[in-house]
């Protein structure tokens, strides 16, 4: 019997791929596609485990997972990062370099 891609495998590696890469977009964007990549890795690591001859790309699933987890730790950091950055400066000082440039020489002192 003929092997055939395991489904999704390369979905998950890419969603993987694009939850890191896209940690600095305010940590949202990344968060969802880490989540996404771990929802649909257990269910082609499931299938794959029923039949292991009939299915061929286990490797991107697994890959695609560590990566996921991954992205979303950076993720988690960078929107804590940014929470306590609002939260501190105030958001119209992330806005304005000027006004930034000030709380951030208070910070310093």
């Amino acid at each position: 019997m003929e092997q055939q891609k395991l489904p999704n495998s390369t979905l998950i590696l890419v969603f993987g791929i694009i939850s890191i890469v896209t940690c600095c977009c305010y940590g949202i964007i990344g968060l969802i596609f880490g989540v996404i990549a771990l929802i649909l890795a257990p269910k082609a690591s499931k299938l794959y485990f029923e039949n292991t001859e009939l299915y061929t790309g286990y490797q991107n699933v697994k890959t695609g997972k560590i990566l996921a987890i991954i992205g979303i730790i950076l993720n988690l950091l960078f929107l804590a990062y940014m929470i306590w950055a609002v939260s501190y400066f105030g958001w119209d000082a992330l806005q304005d370099p000027e006004l930034l440039r000030e709380r951030m020489e208070e910070f310093g002192q």
